[in-house]
């Protein structure tokens, strides 16, 4: 299986995103070096898609084949495929404020401890619906871990467009995300005008 080794704050940086949205509270002092020049068209539409690529940890194949399922779908493709990214599973327990970062939201979904309507789900990319119950399992609650989790999450605002009791460690999704609720800092009209040459 491939993995992602690629250092978080060297990639921020070369991508001139904050580490926040990863939910890394660390600071890069450095400077990117290339930071001045001018980037052609097709280079601002690859930093995009690899944005949101290193944002939601999902390698090439399966964010082309994403990109695919937004393209068939009713509406905008690109607001699709946002929408699709934000409720794959390990993004919905990285904003529940049950990991403190996205990498171990993917980590605690593939370790077993997740619930998805009382049914174990090991699948990161677990696309999650309306109306789901998202859990830690009973086991899992004792650990722990999750109460180190919860001190630094504990104030962390959630979506609206979900529910979480974080002293039960549950959430409800309401509904799914409209594009305005997700506050990635993706231009999805340039992973479009990429994908569409």
């Amino acid at each position: 299986m491939a993995v992602n080794r690629v250092p978080v704050l060297k990639r921020c940086r070369a991508l001139g995103l904050e580490p926040a949205y990863l939910g890394y509270d660390k600071k890069s002092n450095r400077t990117n070096a290339r930071a001045g020049k001018k980037v052609s068209e097709y280079g601002l539409q690859l930093r995009e898609k690899q944005k949101a690529k290193f944002i939601y940890g999902v390698l090439e194949k399966p964010f082309r084949n994403y990109y695919k399922r937004a393209d068939r779908m009713r509406g905008m493709t690109g607001e699709n495929l946002m929408i699709m990214l934000e409720s794959r599973l390990d993004s919905v327990v990285f904003r529940m404020g049950f990991a403190r970062t996205r990498r171990e939201a993917r980590q605690i979904v593939g370790h077993k401890h997740i619930l998805v309507n009382g049914k174990k789900v090991n699948i990161p990319s677990y696309l999650i619906k309306a109306g789901d119950v998202i859990e830690i399992s009973e086991k899992a609650k004792s650990l722990q871990r999750y109460k180190d989790i919860l001190e630094v999450t504990g104030g962390r605002l959630v979506p609206e467009w979900m529910d979480v009791d974080q002293e039960a460690l549950k959430g409800t999704i309401k509904n799914l995300p409209t594009r305005e609720m997700i506050d990635v800092p993706v231009n999805e009209m340039l992973i479009v005008e990429l994908y569409s040459k």
